[in-house]
Parts: structure tokens; sequence; C-alpha cells
């Protein structure tokens, strides 16, 4: 069957179109992306600001119509921290189904984690032994472990990337302060939360996903090679601590030139850097592996299964 994912994020709201069935890898044939930055439209109260409302409806219809002419079968659409933690944000969902017809599943911090590890766990496979995520979204940074599909610890932390720009990087590019006091906060949580996971085996493989994450591994990383033809890319903290100081002295709008950073990431990617730099020192990751499937590869499995 043909499926439409529209995953309305922090930092974009994306469809991604697929042909996919039970046992098979999902095979993607389109994708429509809006810019939404969502984070700069919210009041101090907390609430989507009425212009940042209409972003939200025109991109959903704007997805919706391009799921409408790729011919889906079925659209999973799902909204993640930003509308889950407005006060507004029920009001938000309404109106998208009145105005779009797009009924938008509302996932928790955990269920993006979790979702998140399954579809990891099935890029890599069992041979992957036990396995630790790490998962950067614009609003939220998601944590999960375990040896199976379905991790025995996942978490949800508010370290997003466009979160924690909003929150501390006002300037750009960010002052040396900024950085630093985005680090302490970062470490902070990130140290109380490693205990979470003390004790676990160490795992045989430690995984980021998202688009941040890649975007990060694409300037800084290096490439192994993998079981298929495909590459593996990886991503070392010393290489990463290297490049984020260097990225926070370039103005956002310079930042696309160099490798692996786009236009929708530029704004967040020196913030996105820093908390992945701290929870990989939090966890005492030394490097770690890129995952190409993350969040709506695991909701593709995820319905998949079920339909079984």
């Amino acid at each position: 069957m043909r499926l439409g994912v529209l995953d309305v994020g922090s930092n974009t709201v994306n469809l991604l179109v697929v042909d996919a069935h039970r046992g098979a890898r999902p095979v993607p044939q389109s994708s429509h992306k809006s810019v939404l930055r969502l984070m700069r439209y919210l009041e101090p109260s907390g609430q989507i600001s009425p212009e940042g409302v209409r972003a939200v409806v025109d991109a959903v219809g704007a997805g919706a119509k391009q799921a409408a002419d790729a011919g889906i079968d079925e659209m999973l659409a799902f909204a993640t921290s930003a509308l889950r933690e407005a006060p507004n944000g029920p009001a938000v969902l309404d109106l998208v189904a009145a105005e779009t017809g797009v009924q938008l599943q509302v996932l928790t911090g955990e269920d993006e984690a979790r979702i998140t590890f399954l579809a990891v766990r099935r890029w890599y496979g069992w041979s992957a032994g036990d396995m630790l995520l790490f998962d950067i979204g614009g609003g939220s940074l998601e944590i999960a472990a375990g040896g199976s599909e379905n991790p025995d610890v996942a978490v949800s932390l508010p370290l997003g990337a466009g979160r924690t720009t909003i929150g501390f990087l006002p300037d750009d590019p960010p002052t040396a302060q900024q950085t630093a006091a985005l680090r302490e906060h970062a470490a902070g949580l990130l140290t109380t939360t490693a205990r979470l996971f003390a004790d676990r085996p160490k795992p045989a493989h430690v995984v980021g996903s998202s688009k941040t994450v890649r975007s990060l591994a694409r300037l800084a990383g290096s490439l192994a090679d993998g079981v298929g033809p495909q590459d593996r890319l990886l991503l070392r903290r010393s290489a990463l601590d290297d490049w984020v100081p260097r990225l926070a002295k370039i103005p956002a709008d310079s930042r696309p030139a160099l490798p692996g950073i786009t236009v929708d990431r530029t704004f967040q990617i020196v913030a996105g850097g820093i908390v992945l730099s701290e929870t990989m020192r939090a966890f005492k990751v030394a490097e770690l592996e890129v995952s190409p499937w993350a969040l709506r590869e695991g909701l593709i499995l995820l319905y998949l299964d079920r339909l079984g």
C-alpha cells in the first residue's frame, strides 16, 4: 500500500510518502516539507500565537494536498512536543481537522522514544545487541535503551534544538556566555537522566537519529563499511566538540555553505550540537552511529505490524 506520514514537528511539517507492505523495507516515493519553526510563535504563556496557528494549518493543508496528489491509501498524521505542550494545542488540533480534514495524533515524549527505537532496531537488526539511542528533535530530546524492539528505558527531555535555541541562544551568532549557559543547563538535566540508565549493560551500539544528528554527522563525521552496500556514518564526540565552537561563531545565514547544514536547520544547529555533545558526555559515549531511520519510519513499521 502507499502510505503518507505527516510529521508536524517543532521545526518543520514533513510529509513522507512510501510504498510499503509487511515484512519489507518501506520504499520512499516522495516528500514535501514546510519550514515552520513553531517555537518562534510561542507566547510567554506557552500558547501558540494566532500567526503560528495559521502557519500550522496552512502547512498541514499543503501536506494533505501533496498526499492526495500522490494517491496514498492511508495517512498517518502526528504531532510532537510543540503542540503537545501548548495550552491551546487541543484547539489548534480541532482547527486543523476542521480546515484540512487531517486528524493529528499527538505523541507523548515516551511514545516518540519508543517508536524511534523500534525503527532503529529494525534498521540495525537483532545482531546489534543492546542499543542506546539519542534522538534530537526541535522541541525534545529522546533517549532509549534496550535489547529488544521495545526499549527497557525510554525518556524525553525538553532539550530539543529549537527549544534550546529560543531559550538560551537569542543572538546570532550566540555569545560565549549563552553557549556556556546552555551547556550547563543541558549537563544538569542529562547527569540526572543518565542515572536512570546506570544499571543497564554497556550498549553494543550507540545510535543517533533525527535530521539534527545527521546534519552534524555530515559536517563532522566519517564513513565506515556497512553490512551491505551502504556505508555507516559515524560521529565522534571529539570531532563534534571541535566543530561546535566554530559553528557558533558563524552567522546562521552563512552556515548552509558548510557540508550537511541545511537552511531549515541553520538557526538551531549550534544548540543541537551542544545538546548532542553533552548527551554523549553524560553517557560516556565517544562515538555514535547515525541511523537513517527515525520516528516517521517507526510509525510506518508500527502501522504495518498492527495490520498483521
